[in-house]
């Protein structure tokens, strides 16, 4: 339809799109932006925006650094998965009779989803605290110990099998039937949308974002070859198999980190 011949609540609705979209990109962008310059730092020089972490003193402040790391991290990795559930709520708000009100829903749904991951950033920070503590991670904080490594690997791919993980992929893979099944009128609703799906995809994810204490929390690659595999297990078509086929490499590969570890290998 030509510009000149849409009406005003039309035009609004295609800046919508523009709109959240464009926050949505943003938001990604940003979070990446911080970890790659942290993670090239932490594997350099560390004297950059990595250089808080050589702290032989985790007070407040630098606690509150590794909680923001994990928030971060966290949203610049699940985010672009979680994108065709944004774009698909703003589309069913649209058409209702909220349009009006596209963005503050859908910001509201993200806000609700972005929670759970914080609180599981916060339980991750404190995590990692005590896995340094007792000595189970090194400096660069990956596995220090290759039994701990190895129970890891081998607990995310089991996960992979179970019909929890498959319930969960299964609401991330059909974001249309999950907004039907839950949904709730109103921003709030919004929000606790956001937050039930936010559970879903934690359910689905949690074994994995674990993994980065074995490869390495702050390790770019591994970080993008997780963020790339949540990506695939739940938009690409063999999401769903692949995901459970990926439990046997795991699987494996724990087992030879343990063999490791137990000295089986010398």
């Amino acid at each position: 339809m030509p510009a000149s011949e849409r009406t005003p609540l039309e035009s609004l609705l295609r800046r919508d799109r523009w709109l959240i979209g464009g926050a949505l990109a943003a938001a990604i962008a940003l979070c990446w932006a911080w970890i790659v310059p942290m993670a090239f730092d932490m594997y350099g020089s560390m004297t950059g925006s990595a250089a808080w972490m050589m702290t032989a003193t985790w007070d407040f402040g630098h606690l509150a650094l590794l909680f923001a790391m994990w928030v971060v991290m966290m949203a610049g990795m699940m985010l672009p998965s979680a994108a065709p559930a944004f774009l698909l709520y703003a589309s069913v708000i649209r058409r209702s009779p909220e349009g009006d009100r596209t963005p503050a829903h859908v910001y509201a749904f993200a806000g609700g989803y972005l929670l759970v991951w914080t609180v599981f950033s916060l339980v991750a920070t404190v995590l990692q605290r005590l896995l340094a503590g007792a000595l189970l991670l090194s400096p660069m904080m990956d596995a220090q110990d290759s039994r701990f490594g190895g129970a890891l690997l081998v607990a995310a791919g089991v996960f992979q099998f179970t019909p929890f993980k498959r319930a969960c992929l299964e609401s991330c893979r059909s974001p249309a039937e999950f907004i039907t099944r839950h949904w709730r009128a109103g921003v709030a609703g919004g929000f606790r949308l956001g937050v039930a799906h936010g559970l879903f995809c934690l359910g689905c994810c949690w074994a994995l974002m674990m993994l980065l204490f074995v490869g390495g929390v702050m390790n770019l690659w591994w970080i993008a070859a997780l963020t790339v595999f949540v990506l695939l297990e739940k938009l690409a078509p063999f999401g769903a198999r692949g995901g459970r086929f990926s439990g046997l490499p795991l699987v494996a590969a724990g087992a030879g980190f343990l063999l490791r570890g137990f000295g089986v290998f010398g």
